[in-house]
């Protein structure tokens, strides 16, 4: 490996010169630094990492917290896509991203550890039990963190906007006519909080009645709890027609439950998802979806958390709020 003592003697100039050089110091001339930034590139030198760090006291390595309930890891789209422009976004900028977990090697440790063993300079945490002990641990540390879709008072968190998304969904199927409406929601979080409040608060503004059947908790990307769920409420004496989903893919156990006992969408029940998917392009009928602003939210994170790392004493405290829009499709009748 190419040192700065192997550039400093082909150069003919001293080690600290070479330093100094390839970190821009303003007591070395613009010739002597092209001469000898020239020459590392050409010998392939690269600086070293801990070396770096010990002088700057940034690793430039960000740690990624996702740990989502169904398992689906990188295969849910969603959040793949919201990690994906965090990780565009955040290797703009300089900074290398490192998945956080409990081990390192055959030794178990808490998330926060983990971030301490790496020396990252920071976290985003998105996808987790947020009321889990070692979540806060790390909600509560010295480190800079930012949350994706969920909120503390001492920590910057981006969320999508999810109130005006549900609003918008629920007036559209309003407008279409729709006064029996079911909503399948997902497990208990701040999401979930924030969509069902305004489910709620939407149908009484529009003087709609909701009966307490019509409302049944599932899961969030599980399609065989919706499946069930959807069976109970075709079940029902006065059935709803039009269901919301909790996001796109759970939207597919519902269509194959509703297809599978004959019954047809959106002609004799109507079927609305959430996310914005690729899989809701494709579904036959194309599926009415709220389109979330995914590569945004990655991206806002990448800059909040950048900006924390290098800037501290200016960086507010905020909520970033993203707003989606309404993907139509085909699946709600007009009645």
């Amino acid at each position: 490996m190419v040192s700065m003592k192997d550039i400093a003697l082909k150069c003919k100039v001293s080690v600290a010169t070479v330093s100094k050089a390839l970190n821009d110091h303003s007591d070395i001339s613009q010739e002597k630094k092209l001469i000898i930034k020239e020459t590392a590139k050409e010998m392939g030198y690269f600086p070293n990492s801990a070396a770096r760090a010990l002088k700057t006291n940034r690793t430039y390595n960000i740690g990624v917290l996702f740990v989502d309930d169904a398992n689906s890891g990188l295969t849910h789209e969603y959040f793949a896509r919201v990690l994906e422009g965090f990780k565009v976004e955040a290797e703009k900028n300089g900074y290398d991203i490192t998945f956080i977990n409990h081990r390192i090697g055959v030794r178990t440790m808490s998330y926060y550890e983990h971030c301490m063993y790496r020396g990252v300079d920071g976290v985003v945490i998105a996808c987790v039990n947020f009321n889990h002990e070692e979540v806060l641990e790390l909600i509560n540390s010295d480190l800079p963190v930012v949350t994706i879709d969920h909120i503390f008072n001492n920590r910057i968190a981006v969320i999508s906007d999810n109130v005006k998304g549900m609003h918008d969904l629920v007036e559209y199927v309003y407008q279409a006519g729709h006064r029996k409406i079911a909503y399948i929601h997902g497990a208990d979080s701040s999401v979930t909080t924030d969509r069902l409040a305004s489910f709620y608060r939407t149908l009484e503004e529009l003087n709609v009645e909701v009966p307490d059947e019509y409302i049944r908790e599932g899961a969030y990307h599980d399609s065989q709890k919706a499946e069930e769920l959807t069976r109970e409420l075709l079940q029902l004496k006065e059935r709803p027609t039009c269901i919301f989903y909790p996001d796109d893919f759970a939207c597919i156990g519902g269509i194959n439950v509703i297809k599978g006992l004959g019954y047809r969408i959106p002609e004799d029940i109507s079927v609305v998802g959430y996310d914005g998917l690729t899989i809701s392009d494709v579904l036959e009928p194309k599926l009415t979806t709220l389109k979330q602003d995914t590569s945004r939210l990655g991206r806002e994170a990448a800059i909040h958390l950048v900006n924390l790392i290098e800037k501290p004493r200016t960086a507010l405290i905020e909520r970033v709020v993203i707003a989606g829009k309404i993907q139509l499709g085909k699946s709600v009748k007009e009645i």
